[in-house]
């Protein structure tokens, strides 16, 4: 065996030479690893006594990708066509063996071999899309000429990680190894491939299946009509499809310009930017400073939850999908009965759509204990309330679970605003209660907001952390204060959407300005969605505001057909001249003189005050960084993921042009917009929130 470099090993089995790579953790095409490729192809290509070569990689997969840490820096070292380049036009047979998962950059490379072996656990994929990239190193144009076009574009728009099994259907791999025995395997193969005289197969030169779509621009025209809804405000997917079309259209060597053109138009800009700073947000918000990995934590086997209503049920369902048992207590037979069955047709829904099985429905539902007692918590290791948003009743019920649970259980609360200190002194064990914020639907939403009191030990936190790995989750640790980060920085967004109505937008100007922005739907749509009477009392409504008027009218949201927007039977929404006219009889009494507001205006007015919020909170220490910010409202309030969350977004339209506009805003209206200490600071020594440490 000769080393090739650090991480790059060559050997002989008889006359197949096998270059080995070793660069843990994933072996990514970090400089080290191309040169090491690079070097290692043209020794054995060199070797007169090697008349075919296996790339094979130790640890637990093969090339998982491009070494994103690399991206913006310097090139050095052999570059990937290099590589690439050596390995295709390698004079003996190239065998790429792949265990684990061939991704981007990784798969890039085995396009290159002649023939490509896996084990049958093994993925394939094509990632980038998800950094708001396309595969830069030829994926594109390769690709399509071994799955097919629909295939293709499928995976590079998706970014899905297909199995092995699919993978030698479709002619991604050549040959299925025995899973633990891929060397032996691929070393056969090679065997075989040289003792049968089996061609250099070039997968650019395979155009068969770029020709069967040529001419036929309806396959891309249905796809993006098909994906229109999902890819909407993302540059990265319909690039991608642009450079499929490139490999219909256009010969493989123009293909590839196509594509190193886009992708360099996408690494350059700001979507890009964003999702790769949202890649590494996520891993980073799992970092607690002062709670190391090694904190103890309390194993949680049973799960206890208060309230079998939408919450209470949406949170068991992750448990119960994680398979850890659950006991859902209830004040009243009627409710947790409704709330079981809720529970089980979501399962069953899930199940008809070829999801899960009806047996994993029935699996979980068997993991379900209802309860009308609160004592039957007693040997739950965490218990979660889910009950009526009031702190007095939020108090009640943490009274009684002081004295019920068991020492050391984890007592969570899923209020969205309360505040937690206040909910734990109503406990002898202050140090056991956390907030474990859901959102709605919680079996669907992905964000957790855990909200750390004053008391609560690092154990519990850590515990809360682990859980929420477990069952699915990204969670984001925040600090005691009304609203806590989500919640609080939306009430800037909601204050400032109403004032612009009274001062001459209507909700559906509102609506489509910040749906443009890339919101799944307005504050209004929102409003109408929820329900316009959450929280409204019919007895104590008086009409002051335009909620209480569309309320008094019976013009409760999308479930009476009628809210701020008009709907019809299929809930499709048209403005209101109900809501104009009385947003109109607000405006007169109010002496406004109404105006027109652009659109431009109504997503700074919205967003600069969030923005503003958010400096606040990293301030006062509520967060623990800027991007914890960003990855809540990505995952639990839809920011687009291409502009990267509100912190983010801040840096780059310039905190300076945000300051201004704050600055302004509070000389015109007053001291709602006065802008925060940590903002003018940040400004004065010209740094971004990314720069915060």
């Amino acid at each position: 065996m000769t080393a090739i470099n650090a991480v790059t090993d060559l050997s002989r089995d008889g006359d197949i030479a096998v270059i080995t790579l070793n660069s843990p953790p994933v072996n990514a095409l970090g400089a080290a690893v191309r040169d090491g490729l690079a070097e290692g192809f043209k020794q054995a290509i060199a070797d007169p006594v090697a008349k075919a070569i296996v790339l094979i990689c130790e640890g637990k997969t093969f090339i998982a990708g491009a070494d994103i840490s690399e991206f913006g820096k310097p090139p050095k070292g052999a570059s990937l066509f290099e590589v690439q380049n050596v390995m295709e036009g390698s004079p003996k047979p190239v065998i790429a063996a792949i265990h684990g998962t061939a991704l981007g950059g990784g798969l890039e490379v085995a396009l290159c071999a002649h023939y490509r072996v896996a084990v049958p656990s093994a993925k394939c994929g094509l990632p980038e899309v998800n950094i708001g990239l396309l595969p830069g190193a030829g994926g594109t144009q390769r690709l399509p000429r071994i799955v097919g076009v629909e295939s293709a574009l499928d995976m590079v728009t998706s970014g899905k990680h297909v199995g092995a099994k699919q993978c030698l259907e479709n002619g991604l791999v050549d040959e299925l190894a025995p899973e633990g025995k891929l060397r032996e395997a691929a070393i056969a193969f090679a065997k075989k491939i040289v003792a049968e005289h089996r061609p250099l197969k070039k997968v650019r030169e395979n155009n068969t299946k770029v020709e069967a779509a040529r001419g036929k621009p309806e396959i891309f025209a249905n796809f993006r009509k098909e994906n229109a809804r999902k890819f909407r405000g993302f540059l990265a997917p319909e690039y991608n499809i642009q450079c499929i079309e490139a490999a219909v259209s256009q010969p493989f060597e123009d293909g590839l310009k196509t594509e190193r053109k886009l992708f360099m138009e996408l690494m350059t800009g700001n979507q890009s930017a964003a999702q790769r700073y949202v890649f590494f947000a996520e891993r980073q918000a799992w970092k607690i400073p002062d709670v190391p990995d090694d904190t103890p934590t309390i194993p949680v086997n049973k799960v206890g939850v208060i309230g079998a209503g939408t919450m209470g049920g949406g949170i068991s369902m992750n448990f119960l999908n994680a398979g850890i048992p659950v006991t859902i207590v209830e004040m009243k037979q009627d409710a947790l009965d409704r709330g079981l069955s809720v529970i089980r047709r979501n399962y069953e829904n899930t199940a008809k759509k070829g999801r899960m099985t009806q047996d994993d429905v029935e699996k979980r539902m068997a993991l379900l204990t209802p309860s009308l007692k609160l004592e039957d918590l007693a040997d739950s290791d965490m218990v979660i309330e889910a009950v009526f948003e009031r702190m007095d009743i939020k108090k009640d019920v943490f009274g009684k679970l002081d004295k019920i649970v068991k020492p050391g259980a984890v007592l969570a609360s899923n209020t969205s605003y309360l505040n937690i200190d206040e909910i734990a002194s109503a406990t002898s064990r202050p140090e056991s209660v956390i907030g474990m914020h859901f959102f709605s639907p919680a079996n669907v939403m992905r964000l957790l907001e855990n909200v750390r009191g004053a008391k609560t030990s690092k154990s519990v936190v850590a515990t809360a952390t682990q859980i929420a790995k477990k069952i699915g989750k990204i969670a984001a640790l925040v600090g005691v204060a009304p609203g806590f980060v989500g919640n609080r920085m939306l009430s800037q967004r909601q204050r400032e959407a109403q004032k612009l109505v009274m001062e001459g937008a209507m909700p559906w100007d509102v609506d489509r300005a910040l749906y443009n922005f890339g919101f799944p739907m307005g504050p209004f749509q929102m409003s109408d969605l929820a329900g316009l009477d959450i929280g409204w009392v019919k007895e104590k409504s008086k009409g002051e505001t335009i909620r209480d008027r569309l309320c008094e009218l019976d013009r409760r949201g999308q479930k009476t057909g009628a809210g701020y927007y008009d709907y019809d039977e299929n809930r499709n929404n048209k403005p209101s001249p109900v809501t104009a006219g009385i947003i109109e009889e607000f405006r007169k009494k109010s002496g406004v003189n109404s105006r027109t507001i652009t659109d431009e205006e109504i997503v700074e007015r919205c967003i600069y005050p969030m923005i503003n919020e958010g400096a606040k909170i990293l301030e006062e220490g509520k967060a623990i960084r800027a991007s914890d910010i960003d990855i809540v409202w990505i995952n639990g309030y839809g920011w687009p993921v291409y502009r990267g969350g509100p912190m983010f977004y801040g840096d780059t339209i310039g905190l300076d042009k945000v300051l201004a506009k704050m600055k302004e805003w509070q000389s015109q209206m007053g001291d709602a917009f006065k802008p925060s200490a940590l903002l003018e600071k940040m400004v004065a020594e010209n740094k971004r929130f990314q720069d915060l440490k």
